[in-house]
């Protein structure tokens, strides 16, 4: 499982593989990407990047996007909302939407698709909050 070597060994494996190609996008692109000068800058979303169509988020629902480390919610029809995907208890990624929370699978922390707020522990602090873009039926990094 590539979340449990860190990002070193993940940068490592991906150079390793040929690097040069940016993942970043959702990794289905084979269009090689600009080389990314620090490991900080890989783990930040990129404003602009285009992350989905709004009909690919389902209302009261969400998707999660792994290698941007965002979720993308539509609590309700048409309100669309993002947060970081790192889990405030140990910084793992959440792993789904189910029920109208963000969960995630290392510890069955929950988090409110409305606001991020704690739904249930272990984690004692919310989902920040991230910038998104609507513009017709794409969603993407604001």
């Amino acid at each position: 499982m590539i979340a449990g070597v860190g990002a070193g060994g993940l940068t490592l494996a991906l150079a390793a593989c040929g690097g040069g190609t940016d993942t970043s996008t959702g990794g289905t692109t084979a269009e090689p990407a600009a080389p990314q000068s620090s490991a900080g800058e890989s783990s930040a979303p990129q404003a602009g990047g285009a992350l989905a169509k709004t009909a690919d988020i389902p209302v009261g629902g969400g998707t999660v996007f792994k290698d941007q480390k965002i979720v993308v919610v539509q609590p309700t029809q048409g309100e669309f909302k993002a947060f970081s995907a790192v889990c405030t208890h140990k910084g793992c990624l959440v792993g789904s939407v189910d029920g109208g929370t963000i969960v995630c699978p290392c510890h069955n922390s929950k988090f409110n698709i409305t606001d991020g707020a704690v739904a249930g522990g272990p984690a004692q602090k919310p989902l920040p909050e991230q910038a998104i873009k609507v513009d017709g039926d794409q969603i993407t990094l604001a």
